[in-house]
């Protein structure tokens, strides 16, 4: 197990007309459970591949604790890498598969057999040890792809590119929970690449969110719920994700439209900004109290536990959870109100305050 440091590390495709990954100088720590979080296209898998050593970064060094691992091969590494199909000997069993990285490293046959047997227990492999690899289903074999990264007890880092989408979503949840297990009982460092959000709120320690090559936020997954530091962030956690407004700050105060909805308790200079909220963190009402915005009902989604209230406020989208069996008609006008210290405010999509009841008048 290891650090990972990465100084001044970005990747381009093209001789640097455009970065698939940004200069980015970041920390991995060792023995902690990382997801890399993103959209399809982001730069999740590039900087993977040079954690591992598959791509040289077009600049920059990468660090394991404090040795400079930039130009050493993925075989010098000692990294275990699950890709996000399955990569096996098809001919050979279960216990094989899982037991190769051992053998190929000289393990004594009684620790390989242990860790083989440990692994593939944790995993519901023990009844298919004896099967050959392809006589599996593609989702059985990428278990058993991902038993192989994590059966080595002693590796810097296990890297895993969105491991489980050939996996049925019904073992999904049970795998992330394995993942977590596993990590508990070897700490790993282990970096999770996903687009999924509910794989990585539920599987890491830290949450790192990547977009347009670049990290956007990192923490831990209730923090980047309630307390999101990019709109990115906002929009992309959560279901659905944030709401977002364009506002305008007017002396002290902050106003949507010809409401005044808070004011600025950070000495923020006039002019527009946009007001980032939660759709449960939004109250609505049918009385017209101030501070409040009128919107106008849309429709509603009834999810079984609670509903969303679809509203629109001119010609922005509005989204309040409210409970089950709301009564709000289509084309009603309500009045939205939010509350102090769950709304932020935003300018360049970056956020740059919060806001605060207006005359000591709470907002919801």
């Amino acid at each position: 197990m290891a650090d990972i440091r990465l100084e001044g590390v970005g990747h381009s495709y093209d001789g640097g007309e455009t970065w698939a990954l940004k200069p980015m100088t970041w920390t991995w720590q060792s023995a902690r459970a990382y997801a890399l979080l993103g959209p399809s296209g982001c730069g999740k898998t590039t900087l993977l591949n040079i954690i591992s050593g598959l791509i040289t970064p077009t600049v920059g060094k990468i660090y394991f604790d404090d040795r400079e691992v930039t130009g050493v091969p993925t075989a010098g590494r000692n990294i275990a890498q699950v890709f996000q199909f399955p990569v096996l000997y098809e001919e050979m069993s279960v216990y094989d598969n899982l037991a190769f990285p051992l053998r190929n490293r000289k393990y004594p046959k009684k620790e390989i057999d242990q860790r083989v047997r440990q692994v593939s227990r944790l995993l519901g492999l023990d009844h298919l040890l004896r099967r050959r690899s392809r006589r599996l289903d593609p989702g059985r074999q990428q278990i058993v792809s991902l038993g192989r990264g994590l059966v080595r007890s002693q590796v810097a880092a296990v890297l895993l590119d969105e491991p489980l989408t050939v996996v049925d979503p019904a073992l999904k949840w049970t795998l992330r929970s394995k993942l977590k297990e596993i990590h508990r009982d070897t700490g790993h460092t282990l970096i999770y690449v996903t687009h999924d959000q509910t794989e990585a709120l539920t599987f890491a320690d830290e949450v790192v969110v990547l977009n347009g090559g670049a990290i956007v936020q990192a923490g831990e997954p209730a923090e980047l719920f309630l307390s999101p530091a990019h709109e990115f962030v906002g929009h992309f956690i959560g279901s659905p994700g944030m709401n977002v407004l364009p506002a305008e700050i007017v002396g002290d105060v902050v106003r949507v439209g010809q409401a005044d909805v808070g004011s600025v308790p950070d000495r923020l200079p006039p002019g527009p900004v946009r007001i980032g909220v939660r759709p449960e963190f939004v109250r609505i009402t049918g009385e017209r109290t101030s501070p409040g915005v009128a919107a106008r009902v849309v429709g509603i989604d009834r999810m079984g536990a609670y509903d969303l209230v679809h509203t629109m406020v001119g010609e922005h989208p509005m989204i309040a959870r409210t409970e089950a069996g709301s009564a709000y008609e289509p084309d009603a006008v309500e009045f939205l109100h939010f509350p102090a210290d769950r709304t932020f405010l935003f300018r360049d999509e970056v956020r740059c305050g919060s806001l605060a009841p207006l005359n000591g008048r709470g907002t919801g």
